[in-house]
């Protein structure tokens, strides 16, 4: 079965509010990115596929089967939460084996699987350190070592590299991939798009609770090169590169700051405006001392398509 993960019409709503609203989505293996702001609805979404919580209205199944109330589904899904609870008194080696013996593997295999999964997630060298005392990257990796020590088919990662360092973010990037080429189904969030970029080209671009998009993330990058882009330009010529820019049909606006050091100008063909900018900076001999946009990223693109 490719489709291991599938939805139809899927809503959640808690009494006046929308978590998740309508999503029919079917998901492959392979990496598959759960892309959005903050508060767009990934958690309730994730939760919901987990068998945790139950939809309003709508059906999900995994493998065929519904998610809701279906305890053998446990052993097939491994799942690193966002929040973090975690028994701050335990030790992360005896976290683990707890948790394989709660999966119903005996105490030799527990504590074989424990060390695999540690050392999968860079721990091995914590001992019996207690979580307790553990760095906020090391509690994150001991969420991300409990979801894959019973080698489940389908990961679901909530948000698993927030608080990481950058070598502990590349590392679990890297454990993430290779989830992925052994042909396990992996469903992770972020919203931020570069995180994702990272580990998969398939994402879910979610936003209010809706699925916005999906797609590649070469499509997604489209979206965030087409749409409308205010440009910020700090230099010592305001008012002669305004003169120039707006002799351009795909610039709609120019707006000065109140001492007019620096303009903002919008374009609606943001890859044209950029290619050009160099060559009429030269050309007028313009210095430049600041240049950024606010719009070339991803919560730009989630406005925009929400409007």
């Amino acid at each position: 079965m490719s489709n291991l993960v599938e939805t139809k019409e899927l809503t959640k709503w808690y009494g006046q509010v929308i978590g998740i609203n309508d999503i029919t989505v079917r998901v492959n293996r392979g990496i598959t990115g759960l892309l959005g702001p903050n508060g767009a609805g990934k958690t309730t979404f994730i939760k919901i596929l987990t068998g945790q919580i139950k939809q309003s209205r709508g059906e999900v199944t995994l493998f065929g089967e519904p998610a809701w109330n279906n305890p053998p589904l446990t052993k097939k899904i491994g799942y690193c939460p966002e929040q973090d609870n975690l028994y701050d008194s335990l030790s992360g080696p005896l976290f683990l084996s707890f948790m394989l013996q709660l999966h119903g593997y005996d105490r030799k295999e527990a504590e074989e699987r424990m060390s695999w999964g540690l050392e999968m997630v860079k721990l091995q060298d914590a001992g019996e350190k207690k979580i307790g005392a553990y760095s906020k990257g090391m509690r994150q990796r001991i969420k991300l070592a409990q979801s894959i020590v019973h080698d489940p088919e389908i990961l679901f990662l909530d948000e698993p590299l927030t608080g990481m360092d950058p070598l502990g973010r590349k590392q679990t990037i890297d454990l993430i991939r290779k989830f992925g080429e052994e042909g396990k189904t992996v469903i992770v969030s972020s919203h931020i798009l570069h995180e994702v970029e990272a580990m998969t080209e398939e994402i879910l671009l979610i936003h209010n609770g809706r699925i916005l998009a999906e797609g590649g993330i070469h499509q997604i990058r489209e979206l965030i090169d087409e749409h409308p882009h205010n440009i910020t330009i700090t230099c010592d010529k305001v008012r002669e590169l305004a003169s120039v820019l707006t002799g351009y049909g795909d610039v709609v606006s120019i707006r000065f700051d109140q001492d007019e050091q620096s303009l903002t100008a919008q374009s609606v063909k943001p890859d044209e405006f950029y290619a050009r900018l160099p060559e009429l900076i030269l050309e007028h001999d313009i210095s430049v001392t600041e240049l950024f946009s606010p719009d070339n990223n991803l919560q730009a693109v989630f406005n925009y398509l929400v409007k």
